[in-house]
């Protein structure tokens, strides 16, 4: 009795292909930064123009469990949501009034 060989998975085949094209890329050396002008061109962190024109500041600020409590039962995004509030209410003072 002959046995048959499984049928391959799809995605299984195109992930092996991936993998082989990756391989092949990574012999031939492409993708790399080998020359010092590559090296010194490829800075760390994150690309030109991909930062804010005013980035936000990283603080610690103590808020009622209430406060927290509220902003975090509407999901995802609390902390900006807090940040639009307070903008908000900067909107409504005048730089004297405290």
């Amino acid at each position: 009795m002959a046995k048959t060989k499984p049928a391959a998975d799809p995605e299984v085949l195109a992930f092996e292909a991936a993998m082989l094209r990756a391989l092949d890329q990574a012999q031939r050396g492409e993708g790399r930064a080998t020359t010092a002008a590559q090296i010194v061109a490829r800075r760390a962190g994150r690309p030109a123009g991909t930062l804010k024109v005013a980035p936000k500041v990283s603080t610690t600020i103590r808020l009622s469990p209430d406060v927290v409590r509220a902003f975090k039962a509407d999901g995802a995004g609390w902390q900006t949501r807090i940040d639009a509030a307070l903008k908000d209410w900067l909107r409504t003072r005048t730089p004297t009034q405290s």
